[in-house]
């Protein structure tokens, strides 16, 4: 897999699975630190804002995210060379983040009146150390590859429309376009549907597909095409 990779994407596997290894097993004191918060949480640092799409929080969640970098990424990396498209996976997970929180906030905004809501906001009645505790649990951090990997995604759907990618679950193969459509409009359903139970950051993965696609607009009409 690493030897046929093109040159960002194994960069990019190898520092996915370091941060993996590290935050997991050796020094899982530095998750807090590497994960990506609201702005208004404690444990909120502005290198988490990079940091955050090269923390994932399971085995499964890494492995699907670096096969579909593995699986996208290497035939746009080899379209647009390692500047470009480097460029564009790390504008597609910052724009993941930025509606992700944007959609926080506004949640945050609806339910306290205000889009920076401090610890002691959210619970007066607690000291400060009780409190930052518990705003732990509020404001919960967003990892993973997700956001760029989608806009990975939508970038090959636009560049490949007509590929033929093989599903699992149905077993049935599906031009790149539909498969695109088809995902983000799932993805768009979740979203709107508010399960509290969804663990998922589904308007992140939104924001991956956005902001690759105003990248990519922005590429044509600059008249820099894709080849």
């Amino acid at each position: 897999m690493f030897q046929q990779a093109t040159p960002v994407v194994r960069n990019l596997l190898i520092i996915n699975i370091i941060f993996y290894v590290v935050t997991h097993f050796l020094a899982p004191e530095l998750r807090p630190m590497l994960a990506g918060y609201y702005p208004s949480a404690p444990q909120f640092q502005p290198w988490q804002v990079v940091t955050h799409m090269f923390m994932h929080a399971s085995l499964g969640h890494i492995f699907f995210n670096m096969f579909a970098l593995f699986m996208f990424g290497s035939q746009l990396e080899r379209v647009w060379g390692p500047k470009r498209f480097l460029n564009y996976y790390l504008a597609c997970g910052l724009g993941a983040f930025f509606l992700h929180e944007v959609v926080v906030g506004y949640g945050y905004l609806m339910d306290y009146g205000t889009w920076f809501p401090t610890a002691e906001a959210l619970f007066p009645n607690l000291g400060y150390s009780a409190a930052e505790r518990a705003a732990a649990r509020v404001f919960v951090p967003v990892v993973g590859a997700s956001g760029a990997v989608f806009g990975l995604l939508l970038g090959f759907g636009m560049l490949f429309p007509n590929t033929r990618l093989q599903l699992l679950f149905p077993p049935v193969p599906i031009k790149a376009r539909y498969f695109v459509l088809g995902y983000g409009a799932l993805e768009l359903i979740l979203a709107l549907d508010n399960n509290p139970g969804d663990n998922v950051a589904h308007f992140a993965h939104l924001g991956g597909m956005i902001f690759g696609y105003l990248l990519l607009k922005r590429w044509q009409r600059d008249r820099d095409v894709f080849y």
